[in-house]
Order: structure tokens, then sequence, then C-alpha cells
């Protein structure tokens, strides 16, 4: 089955430029990521109610584990792992932008993979009708 494109809103996407175009950024990450994400950029005010945007708070299952995990995808200067604000950049919130409620991510870790389930989408943002620039 071909990978479904993911979804990011056209201010979320800006943004990811702007902050991997920095320095700091470029020496800790590879500067071509958001070329070659394959997305689908659409406008804030119509990102599907179940997509994973930037500031949202998802609720993940892991498949192995069956142990369930709340985050708030955030950009870097606002990550707190002990208050559950998941940096975009980290493994887990690279992963996680722009899936949908239902998709299944993989990913590896040092003792081995795991397999979270994307469960639900408690708050997203644009569905709130906050846009942020």
């Amino acid at each position: 089955m071909p990978k479904r494109q993911i979804i990011i809103t056209s201010n979320d996407y800006e943004y990811l430029k702007e902050l991997l175009s920095s320095k700091f950024t470029q020496a800790i990450s590879p500067s071509d990521y958001l070329e070659s994400l394959e997305a689908e950029i659409v406008d804030p005010a119509r990102v599907p109610k179940n997509v994973v945007t930037m500031n949202s708070t998802v609720k993940l299952r892991d498949l192995d584990t069956n142990e369930i995990e709340t985050y708030t995808l955030v950009f870097p200067e606002d990550a707190d792992i002990a208050n559950y604000k998941l940096s975009v950049l980290a493994p887990v919130g690279t992963a996680i932008l722009g899936q949908r409620v239902g998709d299944i991510l993989r990913w590896r870790v040092p003792d081995g993979g795991r397999r979270p389930k994307v469960v639900r989408v408690l708050y997203q943002p644009e569905r709130a009708g906050v846009y942020h620039a």
C-alpha cells in the first residue's frame, strides 16, 4: 500500500521552513527535511479536523505495549517533555506531524522499534479557530 501524504498547514510550513534554515537547526538536522516530506500544504482554515498540526494535542497508543500517551506537538523553544510538550524536531514529533487519526507510525529506537497509532486529536488550534503565523 502506498504511503499517504501528510498534511501541513501553510502557516506551519512557513514557520518550519524558517526554523530549519537556522544555523542551529542545520547543525543538528538535515537541511532538506521539508523538501523530502511528501506533504500536502493546505490553508489553515481548510485542514481536516483529524490531522495533527503544530500545537495540537494528540493521544497515541503504542500497539506493542497498549500504553497510551498524550502529547502536545510544539516548536523547539516550547518543548517541555516533563509537561508532555514534544518538539517537532524530536523523532516522535517529526513522525506525528501531519498524520491523521488512525494512522500507524513506525520508527527505530535503541531497543528496537515503536509502533504508535494516532488514536485521537484532542485539540487542534485550527479547529478551535486559532491560527498562528
